[in-house]
């Protein structure tokens, strides 16, 4: 029992870790081979924060463990938003000026209903697979072209601050750490998800309700620490954004690129109580957004803690 628990604290551990390393890797060699600070704020550093769900997904739909898949990826989202943008406006609140992150919006709400109307049928099948990846990537070049359509947008400043920050690294270590941190992201991804499953098996829950929560919760910290210390920075914009952007990721590269490495079939609480939270909190957002002065203050904030806090509650209380 201790040895599982063990591998679950390390994976996550390592996990965060390695990402970070990852990140910080690809940005400096996408700087030396002359990206635009903008596109390594928008695809490596979107994508790193995103690595951790998206890697434990696609090993967990390898290993045969569907619910931890989509445990992972839908309950990041609901962490996302419940967890971390709660505690992130309790420390300060947020704006939403960005333009960019106004459009997304939008864009995040019809991405959560189309999933809703694919996991349906109680499968998530390659050809749903292979839908949501498309539009995902036609998601990424929108996104792009916005934002370099856009440089005078409060979100695209706050990313080039952000890169500028960030120390100088030749190309050699940068290579390096690409390398380490792509390596242990995989190893450490392999050992959580083994812990969880041993877990999941000890106390007769399912492997969907351990991947909502301890699994949720521990890929979801990378998005904790960049969304708290954008926030502290006055770096508003760039702390939702994160959130959107990880959602969106979420919901349409992690959970298509584990169905197209093998179809999975969803348990139904999938969609009669996960997936009406997630959209609930997802519908919240849009609210807060667009609502007077576009800011997510610190009640609002505690409204989407205490809906996460009784989700939880809910969600332990029915599995237990």
């Amino acid at each position: 029992m201790l040895l599982p628990i063990f591998a679950i604290i390390g994976g996550l551990l390592l996990l965060i870790w390695s990402a970070d390393r990852f990140v910080d890797g690809a940005a400096a060699t996408a700087r030396h081979f002359g990206m635009p600070q903008l596109l390594i704020g928008i695809v490596i550093i979107g994508f790193g924060t995103s690595a951790p769900e998206m890697i434990v997904s696609a090993l967990s739909a390898l290993n045969g463990n569907p619910g931890i898949a989509l445990g992972n990826a839908y309950g990041s989202n609901i962490t996302n938003i419940g967890l971390i943008l709660g505690l992130t406006a309790l420390v300060l609140p947020l704006a939403v000026n960005s333009q960019v992150l106004k459009q997304e919006l939008p864009v995040l709400i019809f991405v959560t209903a189309l999933s809703a109307f694919l996991i349906m049928d109680g499968d998530v099948l390659r050809l749903d697979a292979w839908i949501l990846l498309g539009i995902f990537f036609i998601y990424m070049g929108w996104t792009i072209w916005t934002g370099l359509s856009n440089r005078d947008d409060s979100l695209v400043h706050d990313v080039k601050e952000e890169l500028q920050e960030q120390e100088y690294m030749s190309l050699a270590k940068a290579l390096m750490w690409v390398v380490i941190g792509l390596a242990l992201l995989m190893g450490s991804s392999q050992l959580l998800v083994w812990g969880v499953v041993e877990i999941a098996h000890y106390f007769g829950v399912s492997d969907l309700v351990v991947g909502l929560t301890i699994v949720a919760v521990g890929t979801s910290l990378p998005e904790l620490a960049s969304s708290i210390a954008a926030a502290r920075k006055n770096e508003v914009d760039l702390a939702v954004g994160n959130i959107i952007g990880s959602n969106l990721f979420n919901t349409l590269a992690v959970v298509g690129l584990a169905g197209a490495i093998a179809p999975m079939q969803i348990e139904q609480e999938v969609f009669t109580r996960d997936m009406p939270v997630m959209s609930v909190l997802t519908v919240l957002l849009l609210v807060f957004g667009f609502g007077k002065k576009g800011q997510i203050n610190r009640v609002k904030g505690l409204i989407l803690l205490l809906a996460y806090i009784g989700y939880n509650f809910y969600l332990f209380k029915t599995a237990i």
